[in-house]
């Protein structure tokens, strides 16, 4: 037991940011909006309004990732210093200028962690 602790330890100091894929985040937005998302680089689950969302990633342009519940219309767009979430199928821009606390100093998205080309060497 103790072996193993130790094993899971130094893989964790040595990967830098590694994420648990249940791990919440609190996104910030402009006019006082909020979302959580929790998953893992390829599908992510969004709480949005108290509603959990499943969303699966898409096709983007360079630079940024997409994530999309085509039955609901929900439409999360992810930036390198910003995410922008919508609802494609009522055509409103639902949060804007989103963060999160690690987006404020200076890091990158978590989404961004482990998406190519984004993987930190």
């Amino acid at each position: 037991m103790r072996h193993t602790l130790f094993s899971i330890a130094l893989l964790t100091s040595c990967f830098g940011n590694v994420y648990a894929a249940d791990e919440a985040f609190t996104w910030t937005c402009q006019e006082s909006r909020q979302f959580k998302t929790s998953g893992s680089t390829e599908k992510i689950q969004l709480t949005w309004e108290s509603k959990t969302y499943e969303m699966k990633r898409e096709n983007s342009l360079p630079g940024s990732l997409r994530y999309k519940n085509t039955a609901t219309g929900h439409d999360l767009v992810v930036l390198p210093n910003k995410a922008m979430l919508f609802n494609i199928k009522t055509g409103n821009r639902l949060a804007d200028f989103c963060q999160t606390a690690e987006m404020k100093v200076g890091k990158i998205p978590h989404l961004f962690a482990e998406a190519e080309p984004f993987a930190q060497q």
